[in-house]
Parts: structure tokens; C-alpha cells; sequence
């Protein structure tokens, strides 16, 4: 991998390009990670930022005990996670209007409408949270299940299972879809 420098770091190496090197390798998979978990694009905005600033305040403490991309998604869930919990959420947004902005669709959406991406898109963001993220992790994300259960502190078996549930119900769920229409 390119950033295996990072895991024998000493203080003369140029944060500013390694930085640079991560965002652009990155940034697209922590942002979408982001919005994945979140369903709101200005929050996915706001925790990319807060990522790479995290990252580059902690660039020389990188282990190396995960790949780069984990380290970043690990990241990347817990602002996310970190952001639902804050109690400033809990005040200011009445509760259910989180569900619901993610069940409006969007405009891109609506012009689109029937396409098949969108409406597997649709079912996926559907799922409950566990077996919506294990999903992305893999398939999107294309980690292992080791590396999945590493970042969300569960076992193989756990991860598995989330994966094998997910995909039954992303195929059930298309299966009565396509009946309907």
C-alpha cells in the first residue's frame, strides 16, 4: 500500500502532503461512509471535515495496527456516532424528524425515479442501522471480516451473520418490489 510510511513515521515527514495524499485517496469513501450513517449531506460534510482534522492532528500516532482506510472509517463512525449523541441534538431536534428526513426522497431522486440503482440505494438505506452498515463496510467499502468486526468491536461470527441477514432482506425487499410493479 502507498501509506505504508505512516506506520514508520518520524517528525520530519511533511504532514501537509501526507494529509494531502489521504483526501485525496480517502476522502470520497469517508464521505460517503459519513452520509451512509448519517442520511444528511451537510453532516456528511461536517464530519469529513472534522475527520481530516482529526488525522492530521494525530497523523504520527498512526499504529499501523489497521489499515489506513479502517483507521479512517473508525474514525469517521464515531464523530458520526458521537454527533447523534450530543445533547444538543437531543434539544434541538424533535424526535422522529430524523427518521423522517431520511425516508423524503431527494430531488435527485425524484428526477431519476425508477432506476434500478436508486431503488436498491433506497432498500439498503432502509435497513436497520447493524445490517445497513455491516453492508456498506463490505460491499462498498470492500473490507474484510476481520477489518469489519475490528472497527465495530464485534466478532467474525457477528459480522457474518449482519451480512447474511442484510442481503436476504435487501433481497426480499427488491423481490416484492418487483411484484408490485
Amino acid at each position: 500500500m502507498a501509506f505504508e510510511y505512516l506506520k514508520s513515521m518520524s517528525g520530519g515527514l511533511d504532514k501537509n502532503a501526507a494529509l494531502s495524499d489521504i483526501m485525496l485517496t480517502y476522502g470520497e469513501d469517508v464521505w460517503n461512509y459519513a452520509f451512509f450513517l448519517s442520511k444528511n449531506r451537510t453532516l456528511a460534510d461536517d464530519v469529513t471535515q472534522d475527520v481530516f482534522v482529526r488525522v492530521y492532528e494525530r497523523l504520527y500516532t498512526f499504529r499501523g495496527e489497521a489499515s489506513l482506510k479502517t483507521w479512517l472509517l473508525a474514525i469517521t463512525r464515531n464523530l458520526v456516532r458521537d454527533h447523534w449523541r450530543s445533547a444538543w441534538i437531543r434539544r434541538v431536534i424533535p424526535f422522529g424528524i430524523l427518521r423522517q428526513e431520511g425516508q423524503e426522497p431527494s430531488a435527485e431522486s425524484q428526477v431519476i425515479g425508477l432506476l434500478a440503482e436508486e431503488e436498491v440505494w433506497n432498500t439498503v438505506l432502509g435497513l436497520p442501522h447493524k445490517l445497513r452498515e455491516v453492508l456498506l463496510l463490505h460491499a462498498h467499502h470492500q473490507l474484510s471480516y476481520a477489518e469489519i468486526a475490528k472497527l465495530l468491536n464485534v466478532s467474525e461470527g457477528t459480522v457474518k451473520s449482519r451480512l447474511s441477514r442484510a442481503r436476504a432482506k435487501v433481497s426480499q425487499q427488491l423481490g416484492e418490489e418487483g411484484r408490485k410493479a
